[in-house]
């Protein structure tokens, strides 16, 4: 039986990290399928990276590719240890800006990906298997202008912290990570250069290979429940518990010169 990962948005940011990282943690998996749109950049991760990798080009939002992903687990039913789904996006705009359909795919790949993916996967996983969803600080507030985005990961923090402990009598782990603004190529879907930016104040910008460094590292910690790498990650998250979120939102929109006009500024 093949002992395989599984890693969604492998073709770039910290889906690519993440499967680099894997590697050299678990030398002896057979196969690292990596899940991604964009199929080319899969398979420079093949030839350049390892053989191990198996480039799979689909749209984890159209219903024919996951059902291909379901049909494939079915048919090999491999040994899997890990599934990291790290695919999604984000856009930085007042609600009223965003059409509707962008909206809809955002929650395809963010929220309805992830679940499908797991349901799928979880008969195919043994004790001591592990799931790893990344979420993201924004899931822990309301977030104007990035609304949409933020309201995902907020379902994404909350479904994978219960579903860990629902897991706990197999044995399988579920990490939830929130990064912080981190350095990938999230920002080129996320962020419109023809227009007013929405954010002007980061406060802090990580590295993806830091991020999935600790993640990797709570991932193979049962007692960890949520990654957050970054002091002024942390730091955030604690006030986004103890304040109002009123008050948070306001600091957020005060913070990024944002009027709560469609027109941004």
């Amino acid at each position: 039986m093949k002992k395989i990962i599984i890693v969604t948005g492998a073709a770039s940011g910290m889906g690519r990290e993440f499967l680099i990282q894997m590697l050299e943690k678990e030398p002896d998996v057979d196969e690292i399928w990596a899940i991604d749109i964009r199929e080319e950049r899969l398979m420079e991760l093949n030839e350049k990276v390892s053989s191990k990798v198996v480039p799979l080009g689909w749209d984890l939002t159209i219903e024919k590719d996951l059902l291909e992903y379901k049909n494939k687990i079915e048919n090999e039913k491999p040994n899997i240890i890990v599934l990291a789904n790290c695919a999604g996006f984000g856009i930085f705009d007042h609600s009223e800006n965003i059409d509707t359909e962008t909206k809809l795919n955002m929650i395809d790949l963010n929220v309805k990906a992830p679940v499908r993916l797991i349901d799928y996967t979880l008969p195919y996983m043994k004790d001591g298997a592990k799931i790893m969803n990344i979420a993201s600080c924004a899931g822990f507030q309301p977030i104007p202008y990035i609304n949409d985005y933020a309201a995902t990961k907020a379902f994404l923090v909350s479904y994978s912290r219960a579903l860990n402990q629902e897991l706990k009598y197999k044995n399988i782990h579920v990490l939830t990570v929130t990064p912080y603004w981190t350095n990938t190529e999230f920002f080129d879907r996320a962020v419109d250069e023809s227009k007013t930016k929405v954010v002007i104040n980061y406060n802090a910008m990580y590295e993806p290979q830091d991020v999935m460094r600790l993640a990797i590292k709570d991932l193979y910690n049962p007692k960890k429940e949520v990654s957050c790498y970054g002091f002024v990650n942390r730091f955030q998250r604690i006030l986004t518990k103890i304040l109002p979120h009123k008050l948070v939102m306001k600091v957020w929109t005060g913070q990024q010169k944002l009027n709560g006009m469609p027109n941004i500024r």
